[in-house]
């Protein structure tokens, strides 16, 4: 696999940054595949961190899609802005998605990489951020968790979605969900 040079450049500000839950490279490969279709008018990702799972996106992006990534944890934002201060399709957000995301919407292609825990508070409203045919992508799971998992039971169940859980590793899997 090739890692795009914007993702280095991401991964580096991670280490610099101690941040060691960055998207790992099997999920970075898939959103950049994601990230590359025809036809997508606005890409987005609720969770920066340090722009890994950004850069993987941006980096597969047309020309001119314009991509807006959310970050709760300012200084990480602050990073994150400087990291793609070169590119004008790329907004950086610092605050909470609730309140600055919305009015961006609806978008083609959505990275869930956080608040992703708490589908019964808000899945309805990630739903709502995606337009017809979008498609939105959750990370973080692990394969055979025993027991009710309420981000499975909504993601792979919501009667607006088409939805297939994919192993990314051994350990690890990703929703990916495209709205009908």
């Amino acid at each position: 696999m090739i890692v795009p040079p914007l993702v280095a450049r991401a991964e580096a500000l991670a280490a610099t940054c101690g941040f060691e839950r960055s998207c790992i490279p099997e999920v970075g490969a898939l959103l950049h595949v994601l990230a590359a279709r025809r036809g997508l008018l606005r890409a987005a990702e609720i969770g920066a961190s340090c722009g890994v799972g950004s850069a993987w996106i941006v980096s597969a992006l047309a020309p001119g899609t314009p991509f807006f990534t959310v970050e709760l944890d300012e200084e990480r934002a602050a990073g994150v802005a400087e990291l793609f201060a070169e590119d004008p399709d790329v907004t950086v957000l610092a605050g909470d998605w609730y309140e600055l995301l919305p009015s961006y919407a609806p978008f083609d292609l959505l990275f869930l990489d956080a608040t992703k825990q708490q589908p019964e508070r808000n899945g309805e409203l990630v739903a709502g951020l995606l337009a017809p045919g979008g498609t939105l992508v959750v990370d973080d799971l692990t394969p055979g968790r025993p027991g009710l998992d309420p981000v499975r039971s909504f993601w792979l169940d919501h009667p607006r979605f088409v939805s297939v859980e994919l192993m990314t590793t051994p350990t690890t899997a990703v929703i990916v969900a495209t709205r009908k």
